[in-house]
């Protein structure tokens, strides 16, 4: 049997709710506000976020376009892109980058 079924279907969903939620907060929208620049009902937006509703594939890339969410990151909750990295270095001095990248990977190892 492929794809994902059943209760990981159902966690999949509520996942990415709160991550469009977490998304919709930090750029201070109603759900009113951001059902209407998806250009969908604001009762369907709620369940989306309450993850009893999917995101069509055409509304998926329409928070993309409209919400800068990343896809990847909506579905998976995984950060693929280097976006965060290039914010923290682009106002480091060229002679101190090399620091910053040691703390970075310190950083990461505290994270194992």
């Amino acid at each position: 049997m492929g794809g994902i079924g059943g209760m990981a279907a159902t966690q999949v969903l509520v996942e990415m709710g709160e991550r469009l939620r977490r998304q919709r907060k930090k750029m201070k929208m109603t759900q009113e506000e951001t059902a209407e620049l998806l250009e969908i009902s604001t009762t369907f937006y709620g369940e989306i976020e309450r993850g009893n509703k999917r995101l069509s594939i055409e509304k998926i890339l329409l928070v993309y376009k409209k919400m800068d969410l990343d896809p990847t990151y909506l579905l998976t909750g995984e950060i693929t892109s280097n976006k965060i990295l290039v914010e923290i270095f682009k106002d480091c001095p060229k002679e101190k980058e090399h620091i910053l990248e040691q703390i970075l990977i310190y950083l990461k190892m505290l994270c194992k």
